[in-house]
C-alpha cells in the first residue's frame, strides 16, 4: 500500500510544476563556455598553432601569403576577403590599408594624414580608405555628352540630322597630376594613350589638380599661337560606399591666358588661374566662356573593364545613357 503524500509534499510538487511551465527552455544555453576562435592573422600574437583543412593553406606558407596581399592593388584586396575567413581577417591588417592610403592622399602630406586618421576615423586606416573621399587613378573617367547637328538637305522635303557623340576622358594621378582628352573615340582605343609618353601626339593634354574633401580643382594649358587654360570643378561621388566611381562637373570655362603665364611649367597652370573669376581672361582675344552643355557626369572605368565596357556601344545601339 503507497503511503499518502502529506500537504507539504502536494504543495512543494504543484509549485515545481507551476515553474517548469513558465520558464522558456533555451537549448542554445549549452553552447556556452564553447569558444569557436576565428583563425588569427598572420602576425596576431594571439596566434596557435593548428591544422588548415585547406589545400592552399597547407601548400602555401602564411609568409608567402602575406607578401601576395601586399602586392595586391586596394580593390583586389576586397574582393580577396571574400574568399574564406582566414584570408578576410588577414586582410583587416593595417599595414595593407596604410599603404594604400598614403599613396591616395599623398598630396596631404604624412602629418595631416595622420591627424585626420584620429581625429574623423577612430585610428583605422581601413575605414579611411572607405570613407573619405579620394580620386581613382586605376581607370579612367569618362563623360558621353551627345547633341544633335543639322545636316545638309539634299531634297526640298528632306531636313536630316545628325546625332553626335563625344566623350571627355580624365585620368589621375595620386601626384597631382591629370591627363585631359577631349575625343569622339570609344574608350578601348583612348586608354592605350592616355599616359604621358604618347599625349602629345595623340592630343592629350597635361595639367595639374587638387582635391579638398569631395571637391576636385583642376586646370590644363592648350598650348598654340592663342594659349588657352581649361578650368574644371568637380565633385566626387559613388554609387556604394567606398567607390568614388562618379565625378559631377560643376563649371567648365575656357579663359585666355598671357604669352608669361603660358611660358612656365603645365603642373604650374593650377597655381596661376587660382581665385580667378568664371569670366576673367589674361588675354582680350581669347574671351571667358563658361559652358552650360557637355556637362554630363563623369563616370569610372577600370583598365581591367575597357574593352566591355558598355561606352564602346555605338550611338545607334545607346543613344542615351544614364550615368547615375
Amino acid at each position: 500500500m503507497n503511503p499518502v503524500p502529506s500537504e507539504v509534499e502536494l504543495e512543494s510538487a504543484l509549485h515545481l510544476k507551476t515553474v517548469q511551465y513558465f520558464v522558456t527552455q533555451r537549448p542554445w544555453l549549452d553552447l556556452y563556455g564553447k569558444h569557436v576562435r576565428p583563425v588569427a592573422p598572420f602576425g596576431s600574437a594571439s596566434r596557435k598553432s593548428c591544422v588548415d583543412p585547406a589545400l592552399i593553406h597547407r601548400c602555401l606558407p602564411d609568409e608567402l601569403l602575406f607578401e601576395v596581399f601586399v602586392r595586391m592593388a586596394p580593390y583586389d584586396l576586397g574582393r580577396a576577403s571574400c574568399v574564406c575567413r582566414k584570408w578576410r581577417y588577414t586582410i583587416r591588417n593595417p599595414v595593407f590599408w596604410r599603404t594604400a592610403c598614403l599613396k591616395a592622399w599623398q598630396l596631404s602630406g604624412l602629418v595631416e594624414n595622420y591627424k585626420m586618421l584620429q581625429s574623423k576615423y577612430e585610428g583605422s586606416w581601413r575605414k579611411m580608405w572607405l570613407l573619405r573621399p579620394r580620386v581613382r587613378s586605376d581607370g579612367l573617367y569618362v563623360s558621353r555628352n551627345t547633341y544633335i547637328r543639322a545636316g545638309v538637305a539634299e531634297w526640298k522635303i528632306t531636313n536630316p540630322v545628325h546625332l553626335v557623340c563625344y566623350f571627355r576622358y580624365l585620368r589621375f594621378f595620386p601626384s597631382g597630376r591629370f591627363l585631359y582628352k577631349n575625343s569622339s573615340q570609344k574608350i578601348k582605343d583612348v586608354a592605350k594613350c592616355m599616359n604621358f609618353r604618347s599625349c602629345k601626339a595623340e592630343c592629350v593634354f597635361g595639367g595639374h589638380y587638387t582635391l579638398s574633401d569631395d571637391k576636385v580643382e583642376a586646370a590644363v594649358l592648350y598650348p598654340g599661337m592663342r594659349p588657352t587654360v581649361l578650368r574644371i570643378r568637380l565633385r566626387l561621388r559613388g554609387t556604394v560606399v567606398g567607390a568614388n566611381n562618379r565625378m559631377d562637373l560643376l563649371s567648365l570655362v575656357t579663359s585666355g591666358v598671357d604669352d608669361n603665364e603660358a611660358s612656365g611649367p603645365e603642373e604650374d597652370i593650377l597655381g596661376v588661374v587660382e581665385g580667378w573669376q568664371d569670366d576673367e581672361t589674361h588675354n582680350p582675344d581669347v574671351p571667358a566662356v563658361s559652358h552650360k552643355r557637355g556637362l554630363t557626369p563623369f563616370v569610372f572605368v577600370p583598365f581591367e573593364e575597357v574593352e566591355t565596357s558598355v561606352l564602346n556601344l555605338p550611338v545607334e545601339k545607346m543613344d542615351y545613357y544614364v550615368s547615375g
